[in-house]
């Protein structure tokens, strides 16, 4: 049934390119020369997913050797950068809700040939007054696909942001740290031995980090990070 529904669908709405208008292919809206212009984080640090030089392929960066997150793995197929830049902000501020779609096919793709399945994806939280002002939470919005797509349960209702924290952007990293401290919170407890957090994008890595020190301390034993990019 659920077949015949795509079917009709792509029929009456075929998949068009949200980055240049051309048809779209294999029922994404992205055309392949565009799929193959999106900026890949091919390499990285294996813990955090930093870019790093090809002679450093493999190797954890300093930060991490200084001092080790307390999540241990990010999945970041992609690169902030050009399209995967206009299909974040486009989503965020734009409130195009095909990029969430989208986002989420890429990341669902990239996760299920590379990660390990959770027992639950648990997208950031926003705020519920910036919630309101936004309308949508967009790691929400891509996580639900996720979640269709790999059959892997959402969870939406353990954790919470307590605080209104400012924006991120624009911060220095010891900022971004300081404007996160203590803004989550279990609101249920939880029993999970291993969850992905999931976001749209990680420049610094302090939200994250946060949300990951939180659930170890309520004795999740493994906690992994899915992104759309890396910035």
């Amino acid at each position: 049934m659920n077949n015949w529904l795509d079917i009709i669908q792509q029929l009456l709405f075929p998949p068009t390119c949200v980055l240049c208008g051309s048809a779209g292919q294999t029922g994404r809206d992205l055309c392949l020369p565009c799929r193959e212009q999106l900026p890949v984080n091919a390499c990285c640090c294996p813990r955090c997913a930093n870019p790093l030089a090809a002679a450093d392929a493999d190797r954890l960066c300093g930060r991490c050797v200084a001092r080790p997150p307390a999540f241990d793995q990010v999945y970041a197929p992609f690169l902030y950068q050009e399209g995967m830049r206009h299909l974040i902000t486009g989503l965020k501020f734009g409130s195009r809700h095909a990029h969430a779609r989208l986002l989420g096919q890429l990341l669902a793709e990239h996760v299920g040939r590379h990660a390990l399945m959770p027992d639950c994806i648990m997208p950031v939280p926003l705020h519920r007054a910036r919630y309101r002002k936004r309308g949508f939470n967009q790691a929400i919005e891509i996580a639900r696909l996720i979640a269709s797509e790999t059959g892997t349960p959402l969870d939406l209702y353990s954790c919470r942001r307590r605080r209104a924290t400012p924006h991120q952007a624009g911060l220095t990293s010891k900022q971004r740290q300081r404007n996160i401290k203590s803004a989550f919170e279990l609101i249920v407890p939880v029993h999970y031995r291993h969850v992905a957090i999931l976001d749209d994008v990680m420049t610094t890595g302090s939200t994250v980090q946060e949300m990951a020190l939180l659930l170890k301390g309520q004795g999740v034993e493994r906690v992994d990070v899915w992104v759309c990019a890396r910035a």
